[in-house]
């Protein structure tokens, strides 16, 4: 049940950050800054929903067989790609 549960914290992440590069796309005058933003959220968007689900039958197949769970893998590459949003979104705001 915990997989489960995990595997749609991470959809709910992959689909609030599409969103959010789809509004910055659709609510902010288009500039490389935007563009660049709004690609970025997307791809991590798709990633993460992506990363989930690799992620949730990996997981699943090692419980299923008594072995010991996957290394999570994902967590960098979001730590590493919000924070770049991250930032980003600081220069959108203070220009």
């Amino acid at each position: 049940m915990a997989n489960e549960r995990t595997f749609l914290a991470w959809l709910r992440t992959g689909l609030a950050l599409m969103a959010g590069g789809v509004g910055i796309r659709a609510l902010l005058p288009v500039g490389p800054l935007e563009r660049a933003l709004a690609v970025g959220l997307l791809v991590l968007g798709v990633l993460s929903a992506v990363g989930a689900f690799v992620r949730w039958a990996a997981t699943e197949r090692a419980i299923r067989l008594g072995r010991a769970l996957p290394p999570l893998r994902m967590a960098a590459v979001f730590g590493v790609g919000l924070a770049v949003a991250g930032v980003g979104a600081v220069v959108l705001v203070l220009r």
